[in-house]
């Protein structure tokens, strides 16, 4: 099995060549009924975990944590979604992710204004992090899209994730994969 694309990212490729090649040329209809809203927590319904690790030194002092995170349960393709807290000194960028459950790990942007629901256009800049602020990933919103999985994702399984920020800082978590129904 290849290394991680974030041990990747650490071990020769250019940081260019290495973004380049997370980013897709276009997303297609089966990417987005993982994306979509359908799934999103019912009023009342717990947390799901909190994962949180001291920042590696790219953005001063501070915690970068992500909480309850969670991922759908799907046969080839799920989404990760999520609170990120950039409790760190200094501004951040979320430029990539890797997972050993994908063949690749996308940036997805919310669409505002798209009325059909079929836009989740790939974020090509990233996601700006603020310091002493958060990044919502949430169905039907911005998240990780994680496609070609290794093996469907179940209820109860854990996926791990490695998010990588422009300055080097780096970020790994582990999300549980749930089943969350609803509509959309």
């Amino acid at each position: 099995m290849p290394p991680p694309r974030a041990h990747r990212l650490r071990t020769g490729l250019s940081r260019r060549t290495a973004l380049l090649s997370l980013l897709p040329l276009s997303v297609t209809a089966g990417t987005l009924a993982a994306c979509g809203d359908a799934g999103a927590p019912r009023e009342g319904e717990g947390t799901t975990g909190e994962t949180s690790v001291s920042d590696s030194g790219g953005a001063g002092s501070g915690t970068l944590s992500v909480n309850d995170p969670w991922a759908r349960a799907m046969p080839s393709q799920s989404a990760v979604f999520g609170t990120l807290t950039n409790g760190t000194e200094g501004d951040l960028v979320l430029v990539a992710a890797s997972s050993p459950a994908a063949g690749e790990v996308q940036l997805h942007a919310d669409a505002p204004g798209s009325s059909d629901g079929q836009s989740m256009p790939v974020k090509e800049n990233g996601f700006p992090l603020p310091a002493g602020e958060e990044l919502v990933l949430e169905p039907g919103g911005n998240h990780l899209m994680l496609t070609d999985l290794t093996e469907p994702l179940q209820p109860g399984d854990e996926v791990e994730v490695a998010l990588a920020f422009a300055d080097g800082t780096e970020h790994q978590f582990t999300a549980p994969v749930e089943d969350r129904s609803g509509t959309d």
